[in-house]
């Protein structure tokens, strides 16, 4: 069980609905509030999920995603750009800004070996 929101700024030059839909390229279900940011509840994280086996990154995602774990937080930040085209980009400090991801859950190692799991082989 978690709680997932997202949110990102929304600059005076950038079109709210091209915010609006490079979030929900990757979260369809988000329910978004719209002010000087666009904030809400994620939803599902299936779509994300998807996306990472799709992109083949599960396993650079992975490093990622344990990286950002602090006690029962998680929090990563994606591209924009590439959201709205549809791609998981993990970024910091992009010009129109970064989606930012807070994931909170009492089993945060359990939900990342669902959304990314090792691909790679251990020795034999």
């Amino acid at each position: 069980m978690y709680e997932a929101t997202v949110e990102t700024p929304r600059r005076a030059t950038e079109s709210a609905e091209k915010a609006r839909r490079a979030v929900l390229n990757l979260f369809p279900e988000a329910r978004l509030e719209e002010g000087d940011s666009l904030t809400g509840p994620a939803g599902s994280l299936d779509r994300f999920a998807e996306l990472l086996q799709k992109q083949r990154i599960r396993d650079s995602a992975r490093e990622v995603l344990l990286g950002a774990v602090r006690g029962r937080h998680l929090v990563f930040h994606l591209n924009k750009q590439a959201a709205f085209a549809g791609r998981v980009s993990f970024s910091a400090h992009a010009p129109l800004g970064d989606i930012r991801v807070t994931v909170v859950s009492d089993d945060l190692r359990g939900l990342i070996e669902e959304l990314a799991p090792t691909t790679v082989r251990r020795g034999r």
